[in-house]
């Protein structure tokens, strides 16, 4: 039988498969990664803004906002070659600054920042860290439409210029990553970041609100806050990437910050989406690797995916390594709810951003029998409602299935992180 390899962290994990009974979920062939010269022919045409060049002036500041660790957008090279532009242009060095945006995730490590930017970027230009509970670092600067209050990392309003460079795929309730979400959540105060995320959730239904989901930015009420939060900043230009298995950009998006960040919404989309005949009884899906499955948090986006994939009832193989564990300490705490209405009704009286996250994954295992390879601790992933097996358990799970005479085929998802599927 043919092996397929599914990333595991910083390795793989080789699956014997049926070709007969499974079809594997991917897109078609991604195009080779941007030269610098592609890149730069790119920055040299954006979208309705004039060339960097003529935004920047010399003796200028420039602030350059950029994805933390749990992405992979290209950052270095892009970064790399804006810098030496603004140079080439007459910004000193001294006058460029990077700030990760972290929202509420953890602080990037000095490791983490030569790997984002790499390490001639790293150590030539200063870098700002983000903290979203830090009171001295947030600035207010107004409210939502919905009443949210806009509090923003300060750095943002110190510098003559902000520029956004990140990357685009799925999210699962925001609709896409990258531009505006670099600031709203990344640059907001804990209060900002949970009050846009609630939009996310009906208390009323309990369950996900209308107009939300992976893809969809119209009438998301999510994405719409982040937009007025953003707003008040209006960044003067953004860099916004789409980018192969390996982290290289294949193509950019560039120039005003909302109409370059729906081009490459549009673009991401219609690469990534896979059209399917019918739901399996059994998905097997891989993160992608690291950083997508840095932590359960981060894989739960591909378990989002897989849901998609798989019939009600049906047995999902999640492969996530989780090697910086669950991606919050507490994040365990809501799974004391006896079940995943129980949990929303709790999320409702005190809401946390993690808490949704918690609820999505919960209401999943309530769904499917979901098992997972991961190097979190069995007693963790049982109290998820999760089954961690070993990959031997996987050929078990397969061969069972395919035992019974049930002539459901297979899906196998290589890298959930970046796919959304559709019924055709």
């Amino acid at each position: 039988m043919p092996t397929i390899d599914l990333k595991y962290g910083h390795t793989s994990i080789p699956i014997e498969y049926d070709a007969a009974r499974f079809d594997i979920l991917t897109t078609a062939a991604e195009p080779p990664p941007l030269t610098d010269a592609e890149i730069n022919a790119r920055l040299d045409a954006p979208i309705d803004t004039p060339v960097i060049e003529d935004i920047v002036a010399p003796g200028e500041t420039v602030l350059i906002v950029v994805p933390d660790a749990t992405r992979r957008t290209a950052a270095g090279q892009i970064v790399n070659l804006l810098v030496r532009r603004l140079i080439a242009n007459g910004s000193a060095p001294h006058e460029i600054n990077i700030i990760f945006a972290t929202g509420i995730h953890r602080r990037v490590t000095e490791a983490e920042k030569e790997a984002i930017l790499t390490p001639f970027i790293a150590q030539r230009i200063k870098t700002l860290d983000h903290d979203p509970r830090d009171l001295a670092q947030i600035i207010r600067l107004g409210e939502t439409s919905q009443g949210i209050p806009i509090e923003l990392n300060r750095a943002l309003t110190m510098y003559d210029r902000v520029i956004l460079v990140g990357g685009v795929s799925f999210h699962y309730f925001a609709g896409f990553t990258g531009g505006r979400k670099l600031i709203c959540p990344g640059l907001a105060s804990t209060r900002t970041v949970s009050g846009t995320h609630k939009l996310a959730f009906d208390c009323t239904t309990l369950d996900r609100r209308d107009g939300v989901g992976t893809g969809m930015l119209d009438r998301n009420a999510v994405h719409e806050a982040f937009m007025e939060a953003v707003a008040t900043i209006n960044p003067a230009f953004a860099i916004n990437t789409i980018t192969n298995e390996a982290g290289e950009a294949t193509d950019i998006f560039c120039g005003d910050w909302v109409t370059s960040h729906l081009a490459a919404c549009d673009a991401y989309a219609a690469g990534h989406t896979v059209r399917i005949a019918e739901r399996r009884n059994v998905v097997i899906a891989s993160c992608g690797g690291y950083p997508h499955d840095i932590n359960l948090i981060q894989a739960h986006k591909t378990l989002e995916a897989a849901s998609h994939a798989c019939n009600e009832g049906g047995t999902i193989i999640l492969i996530a390594e989780c090697s910086d564990g669950l991606g919050r300490e507490d994040f365990l705490d809501w799974f004391s709810a006896p079940n995943s209405r129980e949990l929303a009704t709790r999320l409702c009286e005190k809401y946390q951003v993690n808490g949704q996250t918690a609820w999505s994954l919960l209401q999943k295992a309530e769904r499917f029998d979901i098992k997972i390879v991961t190097s979190l601790d069995a007693e963790q992933t049982q109290k998820m409602r999760l089954a961690k097996v070993d990959t031997s358990s996987i050929k078990a799970v397969i061969a069972k299935h395919l035992s019974t005479g049930n002539s459901s085929n297979c899906h196998i998802i290589p890298n959930g992180a970046k796919l959304s599927t559709i019924i055709d």
